[in-house]
């Protein structure tokens, strides 16, 4: 009986130990069928590419969260769009104004994050958003907004959300407002394979060559390419080499032809930034797979 018993607990063992191993990681998830998406966090409400800004969103109803990364000196991956501390919304760290002859001193890639996070960004008064909330924030970490975020689902019972993560560089910043696109892509995949959400990640770029090295060396991960100029849409995926999951023009682009374009070649069409009721109406009635808008309230309501 001993020993039969012995070789139950074994056997169950071994049943246990395979069903766990037949269980891989998840590596891929549904795709919302109309991405809601908060530009930067919803600016037009709430300081942009904040903490706060992305937990509003997820109140409001977003199905993701847009917004952009950058490379500071010591290589923190942190979340903001422009290259230099903009004297229109932050402030220094002793809450003064930033003079506007100072608008080139203060470039993230030439800062270490403890110096950047000591700018307040969200107590000033921005004239292009009057509706905006004021508040002192910071400029985040990517890896702590994910982190933020994932507890706030968590705690709220909201649905998963997906991240729309752009890498702001350009061939022209290398080594002066960005890093080469490599080592971008590296240090961005870091943070999101370390904190686990790659299966809601798209990343986004104007740079193509960020796009190509994640098709390269991580084929699974959803990109979206970023478009504003004139060439048509052949000469766009020419350009880029591949197909990406998101093909995201300036929404002055968007027409029935291109929708349809990018629908027969299984790409989604998702344009920015549209801030009108009346825009986003007429967009949704071209069959968008998504909007990207600053006020993300227009369009759950």
């Amino acid at each position: 009986m001993k020993n039969a018993t012995f070789l139950l607990c074994i056997a169950a063992i071994g049943l246990s130990s395979c069903k766990t191993m037949q269980q891989p990681m998840t590596t891929t998830a549904q795709f919302p069928a109309f991405s809601n998406e908060g530009h930067r966090g919803g600016r037009g409400l709430m300081p942009e590419n904040t903490i706060p800004a992305m937990q509003h969103a997820i109140d409001i109803g977003v199905t993701t969260l847009e917004m952009d990364t950058h490379i500071t000196k010591d290589q923190e991956v942190v979340v903001t769009h422009d290259d230099y501390l903009s004297p229109a919304f932050m402030l220094d760290p002793q809450g003064l104004e930033i003079p506007k002859s100072d608008a080139r001193k203060y470039a993230v890639f030439q800062m270490d994050y403890a110096a950047l996070k000591q700018f307040d960004l969200g107590s000033k008064y921005y004239e292009t958003f009057p509706q905006q909330k004021k508040m002192k924030s910071y400029i985040p970490r990517l890896g702590e907004l994910i982190e933020a975020v994932q507890q706030y689902l968590k705690e709220t019972g909201k649905k998963q959300v997906f991240y729309n993560i752009e890498t702001k560089c350009s061939p022209e910043g290398d080594g002066l407002l960005n890093p080469d696109p490599e080592t971008f892509v590296k240090l961005l995949m870091e943070v999101i394979e370390k904190k686990g959400i790659q299966p809601f990640v798209v990343i986004q770029s104007f740079d193509k060559r960020t796009l190509q090295v994640l098709h390269k060396k991580y084929p699974k991960v959803k990109t979206s390419y970023l478009v504003a100029n004139k060439k048509s849409f052949e000469e766009n995926i020419a350009d880029l080499g591949f197909n990406p999951f998101i093909l995201s023009p300036m929404y002055q682009m968007v027409n029935v032809e291109l929708v349809k374009k990018c629908h027969e070649q299984q790409i989604k069409v998702i344009p920015w930034t549209v801030n009108t009721a009346k825009e986003i109406a007429e967009l949704k009635a071209l069959n968008v797979d998504g909007i990207i808008s600053d006020y993300p309230d227009l369009l759950v309501h």
